[in-house]
């Protein structure tokens, strides 16, 4: 065995123990915990009102934020890579402002924006109330998940050119039958993988969404919010880690369709 060899195994193992002490004994530990008492347990903690509200209050606001953030990013792709206009610049810093913005920033300026003495406190003084509601959650949710359609469509619009819609247009193709029949074929792939990792973090997020939640059990706790309570304020251990293995099972299963996809993409 040469240097070089070593080398490679000893980065393997270093990388493996990393993973595996960071990874895996943690989900190993909760699995462990919410196991332990038996499946029948598992469920009944999972079947609870307060439990099925806060999957479906997720997977409603994943339901409204994913459309939302296909078409603006969809948009805002086309526009930073197609168009060149002033301003194009500070448009790709906003578009990765999520990414350098802590979320409890995010939750904070929302309150500020949105709440009773806020900008546009008067559309809670009419009874139309956002924040510590669900149209607050869906907006902190929209501007987390905000970047990943756009930064997995635009390598794809670069990588295809204009070559083929401008001939559509020349053989008088409108601009929507162009993107209909060309543009949006062609970005298929990155889009969908856009819209895993939205669904992804939806499901996921906790800073910005507990900052404009009321965290009222059936009224607006997501999975997460759940999780948090159960473990904080319930100082029900068990079914923390039961909402927890049911919050990591549907990542899971977002994550090996993520696999799928981006293998299916590699071989196109």
């Amino acid at each position: 065995m040469n240097l070089s060899t070593g080398s490679k195994l000893g980065m393997r193992v270093v990388a493996l123990g990393y993973l595996f002490f960071l990874l895996l004994v943690p989900i190993g530990v909760i699995l462990w915990r919410t196991f332990e008492r038996g499946i029948g347990a598992f469920i009944e903690a999972i079947s609870t009102p307060a439990a099925i509200s806060a999957l479906n209050l997720s997977l409603l606001i994943v339901a409204i934020v994913v459309p939302i953030n296909v078409i603006f990013g969809i948009v805002t792709a086309l526009a930073l890579v197609r168009g060149r206009f002033p301003g194009r610049g500070l448009m790709q810093a906003v578009v990765d402002l999520p990414f350098a913005v802590s979320p409890i920033v995010v939750g904070v300026s929302l309150i500020l924006l949105w709440g009773v003495n806020g900008w546009f406190g008067v559309l809670d003084e009419a009874g139309f109330r956002v924040i510590f509601g669900l149209p607050g959650m869906v907006l902190a949710t929209i501007f987390v998940t905000l970047p990943f359609v756009v930064r997995e469509v635009e390598p794809v619009l670069h990588e295809i050119g204009d070559e083929q819609e401008q001939a559509a247009a020349t053989l008088g193709a409108s601009k929507w039958q162009t993107f209909w029949r060309i543009t949006l074929p062609a970005i298929r792939w990155g889009l969908t993988y856009g819209v895993v990792l939205t669904v992804a973090r939806s499901l996921g997020e906790f800073g910005a969404v507990i900052m404009v939640s009321s965290g009222f059990p059936g009224v607006s706790q997501t999975l997460t919010l759940l999780v948090h309570s159960r473990y904080i304020d319930d100082h029900n251990t068990f079914g923390a880690y039961c909402a927890a293995t049911l919050l990591m099972g549907i990542a899971l299963v977002t994550l090996l369709l993520m696999t799928l996809l981006d293998r299916k993409r590699s071989n196109t």
